[in-house]
């Protein structure tokens, strides 16, 4: 997805336009895929406003911020960046009382925060932009609270419900913010059209959809550790496609982040636990933070 987003910003789409479009098209493909699925039926009220609000507030902020900084960074940088979600989340859990805190969770924390100051400090010796570095680091704040959120508010609703509900109140809120800013700039260039689709199509719908079809094969700890491809695929995507290219210590650094995920989601030896409680024990919410995500993106 950062790399549709460069395009798209090559092709003269703004920041605002792009995030409408985005959500826009995603929304509508889910719900009628969500509707043609029965999946909207029968639920609560309350549980219907609680993901509009998820995608309002919460996913919508982490996406502007994502997209904020990807104008002013490098895409490989800010994958990296974005990819200490996974442990913020832990902190989050643990602090939160929903898990206990453990060695290997506490040793993840030590790597990835070594992991961390290697990638900014191997990029500050070229220039970081220390604003987009700090919306990079505001992305995977604000994505953490929203998959905390989803924790509790995604229990009992169906994952294509909550995905399609997601991506609605996302698109209702930047619709209001091109309303007041005089709507939808659309003097880019035609193939922008193709990567606002791209972004929407398959980074969105096609992401979430293939995540859960491949999580109900595979069971979360294994979906984990596969999402741990997800900046490696970024970053020789941006060097082919866009010339980006990281230093030596920037790729020493996220190397290192990426195993600290793979620390803490690493999953047992234990066979006869039951998925959910082996999710519970690696730290993982309840749904899983690609479940909703950019993907897969922010």
């Amino acid at each position: 997805m950062a790399i549709f987003g460069k395009l798209a910003y090559d092709s003269g789409v703004v920041l605002g336009d792009l995030l409408l479009f985005r959500f826009a098209i995603a929304a509508a493909l889910l719900l009628v895929i969500a509707r043609a699925r029965g999946v909207l039926r029968g639920l609560p009220r309350r549980s219907v406003l609680a993901g509009l609000a998820m995608g309002g507030i919460g996913y919508a902020t982490q996406s502007g911020l994502f997209f904020g900084a990807l104008e002013r960074m490098d895409a490989s940088l800010l994958a990296l960046i974005l990819y200490v979600y996974p442990v913020l989340v832990m902190i989050g859990a643990i602090v939160l009382g929903r898990e206990r805190a453990s060695v290997r969770r506490i040793a993840a924390l030590v790597i990835a925060s070594v992991g961390t100051a290697l990638v900014l400090g191997g990029a500050a010796s070229g220039g970081l932009d220390p604003l987009g570095a700090a919306m990079g680091f505001g992305a995977a704040v604000a994505y953490t609270v929203y998959i905390l959120a989803g924790d509790r508010i995604g229990v009992g609703m169906p994952p294509l419900a909550l995905s399609a509900l997601v991506c609605t109140g996302a698109a209702f809120t930047y619709s209001l913010a091109s309303t007041r800013h005089g709507g939808p700039q659309l003097g880019f260039a035609a193939e922008g059209w193709l990567w606002l689709a791209a972004i929407a199509v398959v980074s969105t719908v096609a992401a979430i959809l293939t995540f859960f079809a491949g999580l109900a094969r595979v069971g979360p700890s294994a979906a984990s550790i596969l999402s741990t491809l997800e900046p490696v695929v970024t970053v020789v995507l941006a060097a082919a496609v866009v010339g980006e290219s990281l230093g030596v210590v920037q790729a020493v650094g996220g190397a290192v982040v990426l195993s600290a995920v793979l620390v803490i989601q690493w999953p047992t030896r234990s066979r006869s636990l039951g998925p959910r409680i082996r999710k519970r024990r690696l730290g993982r919410p309840r749904i899983a933070p690609e479940q909703t995500a950019d993907h897969v993106l922010p």
